[in-house]
């Protein structure tokens, strides 16, 4: 018997689970953090590292303290979180700013630039990650800040993913070329790969903006997957979670591809990760590059096999969006949903409230909504809004095994699928295929799984989710349901690609303008 700590570091807050290695999750705790947003700029999100650390201290003080547990029982502990979130940092790895939250699309010009470059330069990373940059992604984010921080370029020592930065700050760590840097992290959003060479060369980095001249030399380092030691606990961080010092602590990662491994995923599964976001997360055996799909990173998911991620850059945003509209909640307005049947509401929800993450990577598209009459009510578009979500999805697939991914389950994870029985069965029919959903949440619990390894409890990745993964339950598709999706989803492709192509359609333009005017009316 032994227990560790995982950790999960979302958008709103921290999660800290204690799990045992024979009775499984003994006790979690939940601690929130501001997301700083504005509204004159939507593009616009970041948080405070500090803020986030203190989070994580109440949140592991009170799930030991629910748990039962002595200090010196917890093992070892895991650092799961949010990316692309980068922070740049100065002199013994002081943060000089607030982290670019993976939703933050301010450097949606510079993505462009580099997505220019690197098919004018045929730089091979590209495509590695779909072919296209986006704004969601380290690079872009980076170039922003030093163009729009010129009194701090100075100070500017290195920039880092909020997993090996969490990391290195418990393990007292303050010089950057000591940080462990997290081959997911890397690898799915700043565009390196061992086969060539790691990082793009200063050349090329260069060529897109000289502000990047020593960039890459900044960011260079040990790159490793998760089954690696990022470092132990230091005596000060130990004291203020209340755990014991020197415990091992592994490399990070994202939090959605840990959430893949602790819903059980294996080869040939695809997981979607439903939250506030969705992330769609597989481990393949075979590399397959696939255009608009963020990235195919070997040891990326898990440490022995070639990830693939994809997803939807709002979700859960967007039905919390909807009812906030409504001035209600989502939990009230899903009453009823069970209700109601495929097609019933007339409507087409374009799932864009927050740009295109996959496979368009288009920032510059915001949701849409087709075929409302005097009668629509909002909690239509709630549903609306599933299904659409549920087609978006759909399309990704359909991409992936267009391109030789093979896909045998699929898996909805993350904090939706638990409490929302009819988001589950309408994905079962859209996707025509039983959509397993795990039978408790396994938010944090792939964190859970990392640490074991750290601590030398389990082997392999599978043989902790043996023992750790829970049960799932299965939705069936509904015939008569799957015929009636199967008539609305060409008619979803049309609208998708046709306003989501701005250079290949004369429908193309008509959202980046409604943007542009928004920004800029004169």
């Amino acid at each position: 018997m032994a227990i560790v700590a995982g950790v999960d570091f979302g958008t709103l807050s921290v999660r800290v689970s204690i799990v045992d290695s024979e009775r499984g999750l003994l006790a979690t705790a939940l601690s929130e953090y501001p997301l700083h947003r504005k509204r004159e700029d939507p593009e616009y999100a970041t948080q405070s590292h500090d803020d986030q650390m203190r989070a994580l201290v109440l949140a592991t003080r009170e799930a030991t303290q629910k748990a039962g547990i002595s200090a010196e029982q917890v093992k070892a502990l895991a650092i799961g979180t949010t990316g692309s979130s980068v922070i740049p940092v100065g002199k013994n790895l002081e943060p000089l700013d607030e982290y670019y939250l993976w939703c933050d699309h301010r450097a949606k010009a510079e993505a462009a630039e580099i997505t220019e470059a690197a098919h004018r330069e045929q730089l091979q990373a590209i495509q590695w990650c779909g072919g296209v940059y986006s704004s969601e992604w380290g690079f872009s984010k980076l170039l922003h800040w030093l163009r729009h921080n010129p009194t701090k370029r100075k100070q500017f020592v290195s920039a880092f993913e909020h997993c090996d930065f969490a990391a290195a700050t418990l393990c007292g760590i303050t010089d950057p070329r000591l940080v462990k840097r997290s081959v997911c992290a890397m690898g799915h959003k700043w565009l390196w790969n061992p086969q060539l060479g790691g990082l793009p060369s200063e050349e090329f980095l260069v060529s897109v903006d000289p502000l990047f001249t020593g960039v890459r030399e900044k960011l260079q380092g040990d790159y490793f997957t998760s089954d690696q030691i990022a470092g132990h606990l230091s005596a000060f961080w130990a004291e203020k979670l209340g755990l014991k010092p020197s415990i091992p602590i592994p490399v990070g990662a994202f939090d959605a591809h840990w959430d893949a491994i602790g819903a059980g995923c294996r080869s040939e599964d695809i997981v979607n990760v439903i939250g506030t976001s969705t992330c769609i997360i597989g481990i393949t055996p075979s590399v397959n590059l696939v255009p608009g799909v963020c990235g195919v990173v070997q040891g990326s998911v898990h440490p022995r096999r070639t990830g693939i991620e994809a997803g939807l850059s709002a979700v859960g945003d967007i039905f919390n969006a909807i009812a906030l509209r409504a001035g209600t909640d989502v939990a009230t307005l899903s009453r009823g949903l069970e209700n109601y049947r495929p097609g019933q509401t007339g409507l087409l929800r374009m799932t864009w409230d927050n740009g295109d993450r996959t496979v368009l990577v288009n920032p510059n598209l915001r949701g849409s909504t087709l075929g409302w009459n005097l009668q629509s009510t909002t909690q239509d578009e709630l549903f609306a809004a599933i299904e659409g979500t549920a087609f978006h999805t759909r399309i990704i697939l359909d991409r992936m095994a267009e391109h030789g991914v093979h896909i045998k389950r699929v898996i909805n994870a993350g904090g939706i699928p638990q409490k929302n029985n009819v988001l589950n069965q309408i994905y079962a029919n859209v996707l025509e295929r039983p959509v397993l959903v795990p039978s408790k949440s396994v938010v944090s619990l792939g964190s859970a799984i990392f640490a074991f390894l750290a601590a030398g409890i389990f082997k392999t990745v599978e043989d902790a989710q043996d023992k750790i993964c829970p049960d799932h339950s299965v939705f069936a598709p509904e015939r008569e349901a799957q015929k009636v999706y199967n008539s609305l989803y060409p008619l979803y492709q049309k609208l998708y690609f046709s306003f989501g192509q701005p250079q290949d359609t004369p429908l193309g333009d008509v959202l980046p303008k409604l943007i542009l005017l928004a920004q800029h009316p004169n």
